[in-house]
């Protein structure tokens, strides 16, 4: 403490001005030492916790609602509190300890592309975010593939074919969405040889079904994205080759030993199992 607590006189000792002062808050000290260490034995024990969660969209209301739901039946004491976030933010949200759990998604590289390098794309150029948006040194949980396939509205020519290559939309207004995506999208069919012509971009997924609904363009979009369609107004259309993204939930390794997060991340798989399930069932030819 840097002063005496305690003065001796002889056989006897007194407390010290100091030594008073302690004493008075040392019942505060130790009533606060004793609520914190059942607080973490709680949170350790899963008696008591808070999951945080951070997905884009598209996982936010797909996958996560019927994992929260059994999350709640099962342990319905677990606190959980959910926002939404891109990858590369998600990730970045993670690696900075502002969430326990982040679902996120790539695609694959393509054949002579630079590994982690951003769509150059003059008009959606990548950013540092995006750059760093690796998942090295972070725990991956595998849930699902989703594949993207083709939007038209339902009066276009290609309307009732039974599959499309991006080519043969080269000479269509495209409308697409996410960044992230629309990055990808535009990096295949460059690969194919055309540049798709985007005059509308928007990241919510309604108002793109919204806007090919109406026949303002053509879209190719994830199947997450997909799970409400307007009847009557759009058609989907299989993408050959298939393009897809990995879906994953990622935490840190040193989360993984918590039970709420573990938990979590069971219900998560066992949400996106039914969601790939129900994916395999639309009209789509099976996966």
């Amino acid at each position: 403490m840097g002063t005496p607590l305690l003065a001796r006189s002889g056989r006897d000792a007194h407390l010290t001005e100091a030594g008073e002062v302690l004493a008075r808050h040392a019942t505060s000290i130790l009533a606060r030492l004793s609520a914190a260490e059942e607080e973490i034995a709680a949170i350790a024990g899963l008696h008591a916790g808070c999951v945080r969660l951070v997905s884009f969209l598209s996982g936010t209301s797909t996958v996560i609602p019927p994992a929260l739901a059994a999350l709640r039946a099962e342990r319905p004491e677990v606190e959980v509190t959910l926002s939404e976030a891109t990858p590369p933010r998600a990730i970045a949200m993670l690696r900075n300890g502002d969430c326990d759990i982040a679902l996120a998604f790539r695609y694959p590289e393509l054949p002579g592309a630079t590994p982690g390098a951003p769509g150059a794309h003059p008009e959606d150029p990548g950013t540092e975010e995006e750059e760093d948006a690796d998942w090295d040194g972070l725990a991956a949980h595998p849930l699902l593939t989703d594949r993207l396939v083709g939007l038209l509205p339902e009066g276009h020519h290609l309307a009732g074919a039974g599959k499309l290559e991006l080519a043969d939309l080269a000479g269509e207004t495209w409308i697409l969405g996410c960044a992230s995506c629309r990055r990808h999208v535009v990096k295949v069919c460059e690969s194919t040889g055309f540049t798709p012509r985007m005059d509308l971009t928007t990241d919510d997924y309604p108002t793109v079904i919204g806007l090919v609904g109406a026949g303002m363009g053509v879209s190719v979009l994830p199947e997450l994205a997909l799970s409400s369609l307007p009847s009557g107004t759009v058609r989907l259309v299989p993408i050959v080759p298939t393009i897809q993204r990995e879906v994953v939930a990622l935490t840190l390794p040193a989360y993984e030993s918590v039970p709420a997060v573990r938990l979590m991340l069971q219900h998560l798989k066992s949400a996106a199992r039914l969601a790939g399930q129900a994916l395999d069932g639309t009209s789509l030819p099976p996966r």
